[in-house]
């Protein structure tokens, strides 16, 4: 006989949560730690101008144009990627939030979530009032 599919314990969900956030930043930072090494051994030596604002580059202010230079493994770029990591993190822990809720079949918590993440997709697209 085989036994029907349970949905998950709160324990088990903390858990996942827990290994969820703990991996997401850490992972992140070893990223941040690798572009910052290569930008030290690139532009350690060089004398900063502290008389001219230089910003970002264009392409290191958005998801896409960051994705799309990661393959050139700039350190700058590098870095980048791992704060977008970090900023996913939060995110990532709300999506799975939905999904556990939806499989405890908690129709209130999936509704709220819902709401929580939209909101969390929205500001983190630029939206405001």
């Amino acid at each position: 006989m085989v036994e029907p599919k349970r949905a998950l314990t709160d324990e088990q969900m903390d858990r996942i949560i827990s290994v969820l956030l703990r991996s997401g930043v850490l992972i992140s930072a070893l990223v941040v730690l690798v572009g910052g090494i290569f930008y030290l051994i690139r532009y350690g030596t060089a004398m900063p101008e502290y008389g001219v604002f230089r910003g970002e580059p264009a392409d290191l202010r958005s998801v896409s144009g960051i994705v799309k230079d990661l393959l050139s493994l700039d350190s700058r770029v590098v870095i980048q990627f791992g704060l977008l990591l970090l900023v996913a993190t939060p995110v990532a822990r709300v999506a799975f939030s939905v999904l556990a809720f939806a499989l405890q079949r908690d129709r209130t918590y999936v509704i709220v979530t819902l709401i929580v993440l939209g909101v969390l997709l929205y500001s983190l697209a630029g939206g405001g009032l």
